[in-house]
């Protein structure tokens, strides 16, 4: 089981950018998908982007146009490029290594907290 280390949340103000980082101990080539999860207080919980092992991105509806994920395969990293922030953008964001994604199944990092102030 790949374990998973995200990093990079802080605190930014609205409009700003961060990029967060995901750094698995183990191989995300053999992944099925890579993908970024958040979970705001009182909110339900988000799948905001993915990227299968074909390439093939996927955003939620709040961030289409605004977040971009991708992943380094030699390194064993994905990323979360986030710009023009909200202050809804405001989570704890959770990388997902999914050895199935079409079940939904996979390891999760402990999550990185991110505030987006207005």
């Amino acid at each position: 089981q790949v374990q998973l280390v995200e990093s990079g949340g802080g605190l930014v103000q609205a409009g700003g950018s961060l990029r967060l980082s995901c750094a698995a101990s183990g191989s995300i080539f053999s992944m099925d998908a890579m993908g970024w999860y958040r979970q705001a207080p009182g909110k339900q919980g988000e799948l905001v982007a993915s990227v299968t092992s074909g390439g093939t991105t996927t955003y939620g509806e709040s961030v289409k146009g605004r977040f971009t994920i991708s992943r380094d395969n030699a390194n064993n990293t994905v990323y979360l490029q986030m710009n023009s922030r909200k202050t809804e953008d405001t989570a704890v964001y959770y990388c997902i290594a999914f050895s199935d994604y079409l079940l939904n199944r996979g390891s999760w990092g402990q999550g990185t907290q991110d505030t987006v102030s207005s």
